[in-house]
C-alpha cells in the first residue's frame, strides 16, 4: 500500500492515490497540487550512509569501506514532494543524491543480521543534497554538507515493507529537467539493509520512525537555480523538488 502525508485545509490528512489525483483520510478526493506534501512518515532518528555503492565511491576516487561510513541529521533538513531546496549563492558544486530510505518499524538493538528486516517497516524516495565545496573530510562529512535546512527531501509515498519483494533489487535514476542524469540499482550496495540495521543496531536502539538512508549510485551533477529534479525509485515513487536562490528565503 502507497501512502502519503499531506497539509491541506488547515490539516494534516493521511492520504493514497486516486486517479489523477489523492483520496484524503476523510474520504474528500484532491488534487495532487492542491496540497502541500510533507515527509510520507513521522520522521525519527535520520541515519545517513556515505559511500555506500562502490560506483559512487570510484567516481570519487575512494576504495570499499569496511566499516559504513555513518552520520546522522536533524529534522529540520526534512522536506516533501515538491519542496524548495535553497542553492546558496557562494556553492560551486551542488548535487542530488537519489537514495533508498529504509523506515524502522519496529524497535531494537542488538538485531542480528538473519532477523534485520522484520523491523522494517517500509520504504521511501530519499533525495539528499550536498554542496561539495562545503566538503572537509568525505569521513565525516560537516554539518553545512549533509545537514542544511530543506536539503533532505522524502517521499512522496510510504510504501509497505510485503509490497516490495525485493529491496535489493530496485532501479533508482535521477532526472534534472527532465534529462537522465543518474542510474543505478540497490543490488549494488556496498553494505546491504541487513548489514546496515545489524551494525547500527549494534550501538544505538533503532525506534519506529528511524529512517536509514542508504547511499547513492554515481551520476550525481551539478543542480542550479530552476532546477526540477526528480528521483525515482522502481515500486516506490517518484520524487520531484526545485531548486531555488537565496531570494527566495530572503537572505
Amino acid at each position: 500500500m502507497k501512502r502519503a502525508r499531506v497539509a491541506y485545509a488547515g490539516a494534516i490528512h493521511e492520504a493514497t492515490p486516486h486517479g489523477g489525483g489523492l483520496r484524503l483520510a476523510d474520504g474528500r478526493v484532491v488534487a495532487e497540487d492542491a496540497v502541500v506534501w510533507l515527509a510520507p512518515f513521522e520522521v525519527g532518528t535520520i541515519i545517513a550512509l556515505g559511500l555506500n555503492y562502490a560506483d559512487h565511491a570510484k567516481e570519487l576516487s575512494f576504495g570499499k569501506q569496511e566499516e559504513p561510513l555513518v552520520f546522522l541529521k536533524g529534522l529540520g533538513s526534512v522536506i516533501g514532494h515538491r519542496g524548495q531546496t535553497r542553492r546558496p549563492r557562494d556553492a560551486a558544486f551542488m548535487h542530488y543524491e537519489c537514495e533508498l530510505a529504509v523506515v524502522i518499524g519496529v524497535p531494537g538493538k542488538g538485531i542480528a543480521r538473519a532477523d534485520a528486516m522484520g523491523h522494517v517497516a517500509g520504504y521511501t524516495v530519499a533525495n539528499d543534497y550536498a554542496i561539495r565545496d562545503y566538503l572537509e573530510n568525505w569521513y565525516r562529512p560537516n554539518a553545512r554538507v549533509k545537514n542544511r535546512d530543506g536539503g533532505t527531501v522524502l517521499g512522496p509515498w510510504f510504501v509497505d515493507a510485503a509490497d516490495i519483494a525485493t529491496p535489493v533489487q530496485l532501479n533508482l535514476r535521477t532526472l534534472v529537467n527532465g534529462t537522465v542524469t543518474q542510474q543505478g540499482n540497490s543490488r549494488d550496495l556496498v553494505h546491504d539493509i541487513p548489514a546496515l540495521i545489524e551494525y547500527l543496531s549494534g550501538f544505538m536502539t533503532l525506534n519506529p520512525g528511524d529512517v536509514i538512508l542508504t547511499g547513492t549510485p554515481e551520476g550525481v551533477v551539478n543542480v542550479n537555480v530552476g532546477d526540477e529534479v526528480v528521483t525515482e525509485i522502481e515500486g516506490i515513487g517518484r520524487l520531484s523538488n526545485f531548486i531555488v536562490d537565496d531570494a527566495t528565503f530572503g537572505r
